[in-house]
This record gives structure tokens, sequence and C-alpha cells, in this order.
């Protein structure tokens, strides 16, 4: 059975017809063709999924698309503007951060929603927050380190 549903993605208002049994992550990368959020593991274990709801970090997979509905959500791709990287973003970038790139989007969204709220961590509190999103290539290191330089750059 499908359902008419409005959602607010990246601040654009979508009308989407929907099986209600659809989580998030499918409506965002099938209907609204917003590849950035990765499909991977569906099973809430890996962080691939990550989006903003209502400035909060969400597993998109875990999420029904029709609870979003009244949200704002926020994907990787709303967080450039005019042809600009976020701050989260342009550090990944600067301090190679970005290996194969499987775990960028839902680590930036992390860091993001950290640093929105505190843009003073600690390295502990970095580390926390971006502890539910896996990474098979940087060990890491580098990502705090991004993670880091971009608090300083939005402070």
């Amino acid at each position: 059975m499908k359902k008419i549903i409005e959602l607010n993605v990246n601040r654009d208002i979508y009308e989407v017809a929907i099986d209600i049994h659809r989580t998030l992550l499918e409506v965002i990368r099938d209907n609204l063709e917003l590849t950035g959020a990765k499909q991977a593991c569906d099973q809430g274990d890996c962080g691939g999924c990550t989006v903003l709801m209502d400035g909060k970090p969400v597993l998109s997979c875990l999420v029904l698309a029709i609870e979003a509905q009244g949200k704002e959500i926020i994907t990787i791709e709303g967080l450039a503007k005019g042809g600009k990287l976020h701050p989260v973003q342009q550090a990944f970038v600067d301090k190679g951060a970005i290996q194969c790139g499987f775990c960028s989007p839902g680590m930036i969204m992390s860091a993001k929603a950290l640093l929105d709220r505190n843009l003073s961590p600690t390295e502990y509190e970095i580390k926390k927050a971006i502890s539910g999103n896996l990474c098979r290539c940087t060990g890491y290191i580098k990502i705090i380190e991004a993670i880091k330089v971009a608090a300083k750059k939005m402070a």
C-alpha cells in the first residue's frame, strides 16, 4: 500500500509516494536520487547511512521514511553551499581523511552534528561522536585531525 508523504530534505520539499515499510535511506537514494548516504549494512552497525534529522545524526537505514515527515533532513549533498564545501568536508579533503570515501558521508555528518553543538570538542568527544561510524581505510587518525581543523575554522 502506497502513501504520499512530504519530506524536507536539504531545505527542499519533496512529495513522494512510498510503501510505508520503506526506510528513509531507501527513499533518499531511490526516490530522491541522493546517493551520498551509503547503503551498506542495513542494520545500523556501520554509520554509512548517517544523515541529520532535526540536527541530530540518525542511521537512515533504521528510520522509516514515514517517520521523517515534519522533520528537517540534511544529507551530505546539503552541506556544500554555492559550490563551496562545508568546513568539515574541506577539512576531510585537506587532511587526507578520505581514502576510499565510502564512510566519509556518514563520518562527516556525525562530525557536523558534533561541531554544531560544540566547537571546542576534546579528542574523547570527537571519538565518541564518530564511534558509530566504521572506517576500514584510515585508522581514524586523519579523521580526528580533520574534525579538529574544522572546529578551529568554524569557531
